[in-house]
């Protein structure tokens, strides 16, 4: 709901000589005011003015070089990679090519699963809460998952490459006689352990509805906005305004009856979660996603759950996704950017285009697997060591995993 023209990717854009376009998602502000008793501007968010400002974008490229543009890329994060989707889904003839970072989709569940978390830590109001756990607890409970987990993968470098082997065990922290600080008490042990699970519901509560939070993604500060013991205000606006249409709900009530009213509702069609994208395949679209392991804002198990559901929806092995679909996912990335990863390849602003290549810049990767018919494998990370020397690590296409080979001192894609 925060929206507004992005003019650093705006920039980002021209910078790389594409002529480019950028959409405000039909309203001003970072509020969901708009939305109350508003239903068109809610499609406009969900879809249609990306859609429409495409339409305009070509209308101009055509009217200013004098003939129709060759080729039209898309490159977003977020809900920037969920209106991606949307595109893919519904508009598949707008773009050649998409790259979707991060993408809130099946949004309802989204939405409901943020809010049940806030609610499980404390929300609205923690005072007096016995599990809730403050900022300080959470820098101890990011210390503790890192030392139970960062081996995992084969070397302890401060990066927990695939977190859904990670099965934390948080009563490692329980107070103990003569503990002066940095433990919990068993109330809190039990809400953390609880932060870590899938959310469940639907009929017979037996439905997967939202994958859980990522283990290491608590150690970003961005995670208070889930984790503060209060909601976050944009997912207030969205209740408010989008679903319930009471700008004076409190929250007291939210319950996951809540949650399943938003997803029935699903106003503008902004799940986003249906895996038929049999036109854009057939069309010749690409579509390249990624995902920080380290997402502190969406679960990165949710861009798997995504893949899964396109290879099931069109009945599609690994190989022949591949033809036109690839996940990426970027161990020690945070929400699009960020982190301790490995983390900047051209995914957004000049400042990820750390080299200007199509092995390191997921944008430039994507003209190159549109006009040349060659997809990229991996997509190379950049980092930096402590001098400041470029480092380099390959995130892997799903679902071949990130391992560490001692013998080489390298990370590989295995199997």
């Amino acid at each position: 709901m925060d929206v507004g023209i992005d003019y650093t990717n705006l920039d980002y854009g021209t910078s790389l000589h594409f002529a480019t376009i950028a959409s405000d998602g039909g309203h001003d502000g970072n509020t969901g005011l708009p939305f109350l008793n508003n239903p068109e501007v809610i499609s406009d968010f969900s879809f249609r003015a990306l859609h429409a400002s495409t339409l305009i974008g070509k209308q101009l490229v055509e009217e200013f070089y004098g003939r129709p543009h060759d080729t039209a890329y898309y490159l977003g994060c977020s809900t920037g990679g969920r209106q991606g989707m949307q595109a893919a889904l519904k508009f598949p003839e707008d773009f050649d090519g998409i790259v979707a970072g991060a993408p809130a989709v099946n949004t309802n569940f989204l939405e409901g699963w943020a809010t049940m978390l806030g609610k499980l830590v404390g929300a609205p109001d923690p005072t007096g809460t016995p599990g809730f756990i403050p900022p300080e607890l959470w820098d101890s409970v990011a210390e503790e998952v890192l030392r139970q987990c960062d081996a995992l993968d084969g070397v302890e470098d401060g990066i927990i490459t695939e977190p859904d082997e990670c099965v934390f065990r948080p009563e490692a922290l329980i107070c103990e006689d003569g503990d002066e600080g940095g433990c919990l008490t068993k109330e809190q042990v039990e809400v953390v352990r609880s932060v870590y699970q899938p959310m469940y519901g639907g009929s017979g509560m037996g439905e997967l509805l939202s994958p859980r939070f990522d283990p290491g993604a608590e150690a970003d500060g961005g995670a208070q906005r889930w984790l503060s013991g209060s909601f976050d205000p944009l997912i207030v606006d969205w209740y408010r305004f989008a679903i319930l249409n009471d700008s004076t709900y409190d929250f007291e009530n939210f319950s996951m009856d809540t949650v399943m009213l938003g997803a029935s509702i699903n106003p503008g069609d902004i799940e986003t979660f249906s895996g038929n994208l049999s036109a854009f395949k057939a069309r010749g679209g690409k579509f390249l996603t990624y995902h920080g392991r380290r997402d502190q804002l969406i679960p990165s198990g949710s861009s798997k759950c995504t893949y899964d559901l396109i290879s099931r929806t069109l009945a599609l092995s690994r190989s022949s996704m591949d033809t036109f679909y690839r996940l990426f996912l970027v161990p020690g990335m945070n929400h699009c950017i960020g982190g301790p990863g490995f983390m900047l390849f051209g995914q957004m602003g000049a400042v990820s285009n750390a080299l200007n290549n199509s092995d390191s810049n997921v944008l430039l990767a994507m003209v190159k697997w549109v006009e040349g018919d060659v997809g990229p494998d991996v997509v190379r990370g950049i980092g930096f060591g402590s001098a400041g020397e470029v480092i380099m690590r390959s995130h892997c296409r799903y679902p071949m995993r990130s391992m560490w080979d001692e013998g080489k001192r390298e990370f590989e894609c295995v199997v």
